[in-house]
């Protein structure tokens, strides 16, 4: 049997796929999987285990040998997690006898014709990983695990170890991620520095930041540093995205905005503590790991998650509340949110 898999959108995203791609696998053991992501998107693909064929859609005219590819595969399923317009060409190419995707995708007359089922869409009353597995319904798979797990190459490891044994970061050390493709999502520059200026005193842990190349998330990390009075490690646009994840694997801790780092960090276990504003936890948060979820001005963690919960602004979430969270885990680890 050969299955096609599209997924289309952000890293996260992607992530958040990850355990749909392993029922498929697991069910249908010696099927011919043929997963597409889009280009931004290709570093994380030698993590993905479960995957015969790996293709990048790159929103170009150089497309054209993906696109032929595809035709050539004569798939028996294929399944669009994305719903995009590029999506629906990919699954319309594939001929596969059954093209799957979500019903909310009939609200597209001319996109529609690319599919012959259409499950019921529960992306706004289920966690996004949820949402995903229902569109596996068709291939009889029922029940399968939400769990969310990576496998990271032994090169982005031992890359890892060797920034660490560089940078003197030792087997203690915390890292801060701040930057975001959305700008909404940004914490203030000045409470990221007083985090940075306090925690380590009072708690002998080193800290290092991190963050993508971007000019805005660049801008964003510049005006922290100007605010620091302590020492830092910067790694900001110096990692590729499995060493950034190698290097997560090793933390005590990850302190993070609501972003592709919290997937990651979710994916390998490791603690961390995840500052949600705009965007709602309820479809996003990491489970099955140590995590504590803060959003608006409630003085400890969230525990009560629901799809109507309402945005807040990133500036009602106070040092103080994060310091806490960051100390509450690394003395005792907090139980897994569900």
């Amino acid at each position: 049997m050969k299955v096609l898999l599209i997924q289309l959108k952000r890293i996260g995203d992607l992530i958040l796929t990850l355990p749909a791609i392993a029922a498929v696998r697991q069910v249908y053991a010696g099927a011919e999987i043929t997963l597409v992501v889009a280009h931004g998107s290709r570093g994380l693909l030698p993590a993905i285990p479960g995957v015969d064929h790996k293709l990048v859609a790159r929103g170009r005219a150089s497309d054209v040998a993906l696109w032929l590819t595809i035709a050539r595969k004569k798939f028996d399923y294929c399944l669009d997690f994305s719903r995009t317009d590029r999506s629906a060409f990919l699954s319309f190419l594939s001929g596969a006898r059954e093209r799957i995707t979500f019903d909310t995708v009939r609200r597209e007359p001319v996109r529609q014709l690319s599919y012959n089922q259409f499950i019921p869409s529960q992306v706004q009353t289920a966690h996004t990983v949820d949402y995903h597995l229902t569109l596996l319904a068709p291939l009889g798979v029922h029940d399968p695990s939400p769990e969310v797990h990576l496998a990271l190459p032994e090169s982005a490891r031992k890359k890892a170890s060797e920034i660490t044994a560089q940078q003197k970061l030792g087997e203690n050390f915390v890292l801060l991620h701040p930057g975001s493709a959305r700008a909404e999502k940004f914490w203030r520059a000045q409470r990221w520095a007083e985090l940075a200026n306090t925690f380590p005193a009072q708690n002998g842990i080193r800290l290092a930041l991190t963050g993508g190349a971007s000019a805005m998330e660049q801008m964003h990390i510049a005006q922290i540093k100007s605010f620091l009075t302590q020492p830092i490690v910067d790694l900001s646009a110096q990692l590729d995205l499995l060493v950034f994840a190698a290097l997560i694997e090793r933390a005590r801790l990850l302190v993070t905005i609501d972003s592709a780092p919290m997937h990651l960090a979710g994916a390998l276990g490791v603690p961390q503590v995840v500052l949600f504003g705009p965007t709602n936890p309820f479809h996003w948060r990491p489970r099955g790991t140590p995590a504590i979820i803060l959003q608006g001005k409630a003085a400890g963690r969230l525990q009560e998650f629901g799809p109507r919960q309402a945005p807040s602004s990133m500036n009602e979430i106070s040092t103080t509340q994060v310091i806490n969270a960051m100390q509450s885990l690394l003395s005792a680890p907090a139980a897994p949110d569900s």
